[in-house]
């Protein structure tokens, strides 16, 4: 007789069509039994249409069958809330003081770095008027779903994507809403998507101290907060209101990172600073918080985010990004 376990291992093999995820990994089996030579499985019909539902039943029954000891298989679906079934380990949410230092950028460099490490990692942009997240990764599939929820779309090396941009007709549309609507748009991105199993959603803010930021802090459970900014005059000022946020909402600061840090030239060997001199180790002492990373002016990866392949950079800071994440997240933890 085939054990729960076994059953549970053989679904891994059976993929959501839309996000080339397992029906585990996306959290959709509620129940698995078994009694002698039978096996009854139950699972959620969240975000899928009737197509996928009727393809998921089928190759679920064919893999089981497969085990030793089975003869008879039974798959049913029972509804559920998205919101119920998203078992996220930890919610980090990526905000700056200002616009234009590349906070899109640094989430969707964390997002990429984790992944690399081996983890199922989500981006949620919640700049809802200034989207950029999708055109980075070269994302312009639409989500599909149901009346139970919207399943996210996959990037190229695996990571879930919800942004406001894959739901408008074109990506040049402009989105022109007042405070609650885009509150309410954020609040279902994030009870109304079925991420499944995270160990990591990345949320992208917008910039400020506003009614997006609010919304996300008051809705979400966020492990921590990482601020960016970049080398310039007025950054201790804006660093500090958006560390003053987040400590009022009691989210903690996991750290820094500073953006634009400079220019290297190798033709010269030589570092320039742009912008000014670099203020990392000024802003974190400022955060009270670990200067996380300093991402200089790479037009190489300017370029790539143009052409919606921001997946390929590899830059020395992906590494020390990751590593750096991580260490920040286990002490929070502890």
């Amino acid at each position: 007789m085939a054990t729960e376990e076994q059953v549970r291992q053989t679904l891994e093999t059976v993929l959501v069509p839309a996000v080339k995820r397992s029906v585990v990994g996306m959290n959709l089996v509620s129940e698995v039994s078994t009694s002698d030579k039978k096996v009854d499985v139950v699972l959620a019909s969240t975000g899928l249409i009737p197509g996928a539902q009727d393809w998921i039943k089928t190759k679920a029954r064919e893999a089981i069958e497969k085990l030793p000891g089975v003869s008879e298989v039974k798959v049913e679906y029972i509804d559920a809330k998205a919101k119920d079934l998203n078992k996220i380990d930890h919610i980090i949410a990526v905000m700056s003081g200002k616009g234009g230092v590349g906070k899109s950028l640094i989430s969707s460099l964390v997002a990429i770095a984790l992944k690399r490490k081996g983890y199922e990692v989500g981006i949620m942009d919640a700049d809802i008027t200034g989207p950029s997240i999708p055109k980075m990764f070269g994302i312009n599939l639409p989500p599909s779903g149901n009346e139970s929820g919207m399943l996210p779309v996959l990037s190229k090396s695996g990571i879930e994507v919800m942004s406001i941009n894959l739901l408008l007709p074109s990506e040049d549309d402009a989105v022109i809403w007042r405070g609650p609507l885009i509150g309410n748009t954020i609040k279902q991105f994030g009870e109304g998507v079925l991420w499944g199993k995270l160990d990591y959603l990345i949320i992208d803010l917008p910039p400020g101290t506003a009614d997006a930021p609010l919304t996300v802090m008051q809705t979400f459970p966020i492990s921590g907060v990482i601020i960016v900014f970049t080398p310039q005059d007025l950054v201790e000022m804006i660093v500090r209101k958006a560390v003053n946020m987040a400590r009022k909402m009691e989210k903690r600061v996991l750290g820094v990172v500073e953006n634009m840090s400079y220019l290297y030239v190798p033709e010269i060997d030589k570092k320039i600073e742009v912008f000014g001199r670099s203020r990392g180790e000024e802003m974190a002492r400022a955060a009270q918080a670990p200067l996380l990373g300093q991402l200089p002016i790479v037009p190489e990866l300017a370029k790539l985010c143009d052409e919606g392949n921001i997946e390929r950079y590899d830059g020395e800071i992906m590494t020390g990004l990751g590593e750096s994440i991580i260490q920040a997240v286990s002490a929070e933890v502890k």
